[in-house]
């Protein structure tokens, strides 16, 4: 049974008033560096693992990307994807990440932003991307980054008084399940390290580029406690290409 938190009514109402989920992607602290790992969408056929609200389904047809398939396991994440989006050129999917079945070569980009940190078998996903995939097609993800899921508690280390004293890190080589707290309820997450993100991508994929979040210079001046993002990275993005 695949986790859908967002199917779950109180999950889904937190998870609405964050401010990713009512500013867009200008609101997502890493946005500002994932752009820059993503090609020209130019004529390109697209594929959102993870879609959610549509926000990088409806960006790729911003850049003139020919189609796009936005593909969700939440009917909630899809129906809200749905209400935000008027382009025929844009297809929503209800379906699991790890149960895509797409015909070989039938997309020219891949991308999929914080879903993969959910996903138990990493190896069996990258596969299917990579099949799905034309040569020399392009992949683009972000993922909860290994610093941040080593430990299921996923917080600072305070002191007395409660000042951000460090970010811990600890059992950084037990690889598998983590339950961490998310909007106030225990999710089911996946750790896994840095080498093994990168070992499995380089099966089929050769890496072109790997960024680690930090947030921009406006973001720390204008949001509360941004600065802090910059004591350890939150998420770890990369670009690869279909070899």
């Amino acid at each position: 049974m695949k986790q859908n938190k967002y199917d779950e009514a109180e999950f889904f109402d937190n998870y609405s008033k964050m401010a990713r989920s009512i500013q867009g992607l200008e609101a997502a602290g890493e946005w500002h560096e994932l752009q820059t790992l993503l090609p020209n969408l130019k004529d390109k056929r697209v594929l959102d693992l993870g879609c959610g609200f549509g926000w990088h389904c409806r960006y790729a047809r911003e850049q003139q990307a020919s189609s796009v398939i936005g593909v969700d396991l939440s009917e909630n994440m899809l129906q809200r994807a749905r209400e935000m989006t008027d382009d025929r050129q844009i297809q929503y999917k209800q379906l699991a990440i790890e149960d895509i079945d797409f015909a070989p070569g039938q997309f020219d980009v891949v991308i999929s932003s914080l879903a993969l940190h959910y996903i138990e078998r990493l190896d069996a996903v990258y596969a299917k991307i990579n099949d799905c995939l034309v040569e020399g097609g392009t992949f683009v993800l972000s993922s909860e980054h290994p610093i941040f899921t080593a430990r299921a508690a996923q917080d600072w280390h305070y002191g007395p008084t409660g000042e951000i004293l460090h970010w811990p890190v600890d059992d950084y080589h037990d690889e598998g399940k983590r339950v961490a707290n998310f909007l106030n309820q225990d999710v089911v997450k996946y750790h896994r390290t840095l080498a093994t993100h990168l070992n499995e991508l380089i099966k089929g994929f050769a890496i072109q580029k790997v960024a680690e979040s930090k947030p921009s210079p406006e973001m720390i001046e204008q949001v509360p406690g941004m600065r802090d993002e910059n004591r350890r990275p939150m998420f770890l993005m990369i670009a690869a290409v279909k070899v």
